[in-house]
Order: structure tokens, then sequence, then C-alpha cells
């Protein structure tokens, strides 16, 4: 299955997202808690995946998908985003990542999302 890096800024999702990942047999390779994290963690393990909250301290979400983005135009990243911020998905998108999840999310929404953006 996928290495992924599990980025967001509440500790308590990124436990919630690193148990539904793994449970469907993923590998968490790192986990970041703000965006300039992210962007060191993706440099140091090269994951397969990304999960990028929007909102997250230091860096947003959508800054640090377009420093990975430039690093590395094939990368796939998935948006974690509250109900109240899909509006800014268009920006995130044209950043570069490949698709999103909704929070609150449920398993199989994160699943069928990862596995479409692997082409699983």
């Amino acid at each position: 299955m996928a290495r992924i890096l599990v980025c967001d800024d509440s500790a308590f999702m990124r436990m919630m997202l690193k148990k539904v990942l793994i449970d469907n047999g993923h590998e968490i390779v790192g986990e970041a808690g703000d965006g300039m994290e992210a962007v060191q963690l993706y440099r140091h393990h090269k994951p397969d995946l990304i999960t990028m909250d929007i909102t997250m301290p230091k860096m947003d979400g959508i800054e640090a998908v377009k420093h990975i983005f430039e690093e590395n135009p094939l990368v796939r990243i998935v948006m974690v985003t509250a109900l109240g911020q899909r509006s800014i998905i268009t920006d995130a998108i044209n950043a570069g990542a490949s698709d999103f999840i909704v929070k609150p999310f449920d398993n199989i929404q994160v699943i069928e999302t990862i596995k479409k953006v692997l082409g699983q």
C-alpha cells in the first residue's frame, strides 16, 4: 500500500486519519502539525501521498502544497477541509492538490478518496 504523510494542526485529527489509513494497510511515514513541518517532512520521506489540512500555523496548507508541488508536480495531495472552508478548495486544487476530504469525515470517505487519488 501507500506511504503517507499526515498533516494537520489537530493532534486528534492526525490520530483519526492515521488510524483509518493504518487499518487499511497504509504506512504512515510521518505527521506534521504545521505547513513548514509538512514541507520538511515531505523532503525527508518522499511519501506516495500527503493528507494536508488547509488551516495550519506557520504556513497554511495551500502554501505548503505550492512548495511541495514546485519540487514534485506528480505528488499526490489530498486536502482536508472543514465544511466552512470548502470554497477555498479551488485554490488548493489550483496549487496542486489532487482531491479533498471534508471534516468531519467518515472512514469510507477517507479510504475511497485515497484509493481514487492513488489510482486503485
